[in-house]
């Protein structure tokens, strides 16, 4: 018979035996060691996500609706005379027929807002190498814009010579009639990042071929580009108020376009730079005789260097 101890042992090991099985005692015994690593290196927290599913949300970028602008007050500006001395020291060893005075006009303006885009004809023009082409319906109109001299002018011809990218003008006008060849062939993959693209604010969509090919003869074109409008005023050979009256010309344009404008995108102007094809920028205050030197005139600043 059976002692008490020897009772008790065989109950406590048919208790062992009927316990509830472990999750790992489930898992196939090759794998029971990766699982009990995998289960001891994940990190738990109060909110019940563990640390491999917790996503850190990146922090939003602070946008401007309005394009940068700067404090002017501490920054050094010069007269036109004053600015031309230096740019003309700077441009000392190049051929004065292939530098050019360059204007930057910086505007306040909303990145949203309309952009300013148009043509100019300056007092004094410098480019006399205007060729223009007149994209017209074949016939009287085009005969007539090669008689005001227009390098190249009709409708299927052109077409398949900017198709096959043989571009041999600066200049494109477009008739009325035409418009539609703009949008149905995709000529604007080609023209637009030339510059070339003919468009309603610019004129060059028009009935009246002649007229506009006589505005276009010296008139330079400007366009507004991340808040900043940028066009050639001048050769290096120009007089000082030659250039001044050029940048008069192109300041009371810009202005005038800007009141043209809806009130509900202002526009300001901001500052106006002047440099040239190898120089550097110059802020300009807005005077025209020169002041950091009382020994330097005005007539010291025209003609060949």
């Amino acid at each position: 018979m059976a002692s008490t101890a020897q009772c008790l042992a065989s109950m406590a090991r048919l208790s062992l035996s009927f316990s509830r099985p472990t999750a790992i005692s489930s898992i196939p015994k090759f794998l029971a060691p990766v699982a009990a690593v995998a289960t001891s290196a994940t990190v738990r927290y109060a909110s019940g996500n563990s640390m491999k599913t917790r996503k850190r949300t990146p922090k939003k970028k602070k946008t401007y609706k309005t394009f940068r602008t700067y404090d002017l007050s501490p920054m050094e500006q010069m007269t036109l005379c004053d600015a031309m001395r230096v740019l003309r020291a700077v441009e000392v060893g190049n051929p004065p027929t292939s530098v050019k005075y360059d204007l930057a006009i910086k505007l306040k303006t909303s990145k949203n807002g309309p952009v300013l885009r148009s043509t100019l004809r300056l007092p004094f023009p410098f480019q006399t190498d205007t060729r223009i082409a007149v994209l017209c319906p074949d016939g009287p109109i085009a005969i007539e814009a090669r008689e005001n001299g227009a390098v190249e002018a009709g409708q299927e011809g052109l077409i398949q010579n900017i198709q096959n990218g043989n571009i041999q003008f600066n200049k494109l006008i477009c008739h009325v009639d035409c418009e539609p060849l703009l949008k149905t062939l995709h000529l604007g993959k080609i023209l637009g990042p030339k510059g070339l693209m003919p468009n309603m604010k610019t004129k060059t969509i028009t009935a009246d071929i002649k007229g506009t090919m006589s505005d276009l003869v010296g008139a330079e074109e400007f366009r507004e580009r991340a808040g900043v409008v940028r066009m050639a005023i001048g050769q290096l050979l120009f007089t000082p108020q030659m250039l001044a009256d050029n940048i008069k010309v192109f300041m009371d344009k810009i202005k005038k376009d800007i009141g043209n404008l809806d009130d509900t995108a202002p526009k300001v102007i901001e500052e106006v730079v002047i440099s040239t094809t190898h120089g550097p920028g110059i802020s300009l205050n807005g005077k025209f005789q020169p002041a950091a030197d009382e020994n330097l005139k005005v007539q010291d600043l025209e003609g060949a260097m």
